[in-house]
């Protein structure tokens, strides 16, 4: 905990100083551009971000966030991190980006070896990483040094799918009893507007769904104020990404309908109707249950 608090202050530093320089303009750039500038995970960047709006040196407008005034030298932190702390949190984000963009697959081997030079992180930093990770059971040590990504069963994404259920449902039912003048609702309706408009260019602009998707559930989640739930779900999305997003054949048609359900819940959400926004929610996430079965046995080996 003392790790995630002192690279929480370092990166506040950070965007502080990219802002003073005028290196970062008003609005600032999406939290996954951030989270990719700074090397730290979205989970980090939005802990930051919450406390610099606090500060009173941003400010959130809708589904932007816009400087309000010029940091000052109090707005700071008096922390510094070890370079272990900071190869941790830059290998943290280089394994999530690999997996994400394609580069480790499932039953694809590797050696902590090659994962130091191309991090730039030592190897006990690696090791570290991976021997936290296979917890998760997506990876597994071979013998010394060398690790294989994991294929899973059906078994497990049921399991996984029982977790993600577990946590949106519980946030979507502390969404609804937030008062009506929370932020989060004017957000919300933002946020449809960006559904509609997606879904007028989904033929061609289909990938840019990624960005809403992220932001749907992020917004649904920050108001189980969990930091908790945050990291877990940054597995499970990552999860997500690993076992079937890499197979594009149907991904039109996948965030054609997932814009539609998103768009369903958020319409019974503004509309203040509980069960109505439950039910469509379940309906997504059983959506997404199918598919990932479906991948499944599309992925496994003839």
């Amino acid at each position: 905990m003392a790790r995630n608090k002192n690279l929480r202050e370092t990166t506040t530093n950070q965007l502080l100083d990219a802002i003073k320089l005028g290196h970062i303009d008003s609005p600032l750039p999406s939290q996954a551009a951030l989270a990719d500038l700074f090397s730290v995970s979205r989970t980090t960047i939005r802990h930051v971000m919450s406390d610099l709006c606090e500060k009173g040196v941003l400010e959130q407008e809708e589904a932007e966030w816009t400087i309000k005034r010029s940091p000052s030298d109090n707005d700071g932190y008096n922390t510094t991190l070890s370079e272990n702390e900071v190869q941790r949190a830059q290998f943290e984000v280089f394994f999530n980006n690999a997996i994400k963009s394609k580069q480790m697959m499932p039953g694809q081997e590797f050696t902590e070896l090659e994962l130091s030079k191309q991090s730039k992180c030592s190897t006990t930093v690696v090791r570290e990483h991976l021997i936290r990770f296979s917890r998760f059971s997506l990876i597994e040590n071979i013998h010394r040094g060398r690790w294989r990504m994991v294929r899973f069963e059906k078994g497990y994404a049921a399991s996984l799918i029982e977790l993600r259920e577990m946590l949106e449902c519980h946030a979507l039912s502390r969404f609804m009893n937030l008062p009506l003048n929370d932020d989060r609702w004017q957000q919300a309706q933002y946020l449809l507007h960006e559904h509609r408009e997606l879904r007028e260019t989904v033929v061609s602009e289909y990938r840019a769904f990624s960005e809403l998707d992220q932001k749907f559930h992020s917004l649904l989640l920050s108001a189980s104020n969990n930091p908790f739930m945050d990291q877990f779900y940054d597995i499970i999305s990552m999860i997500f990404h690993y076992h079937y997003q890499w197979d594009n054949t149907d991904l039109r048609k996948r965030n054609m309908v997932a814009i539609e359900e998103h768009m369903a819940i958020l319409s019974k959400m503004l509309s203040r109707d509980d069960i109505g926004a439950m039910s469509e929610l379940r309906r997504h996430l059983q959506t997404a249950k199918r598919t990932m079965e479906n991948s499944l046995i599309m992925e496994k080996p003839a």
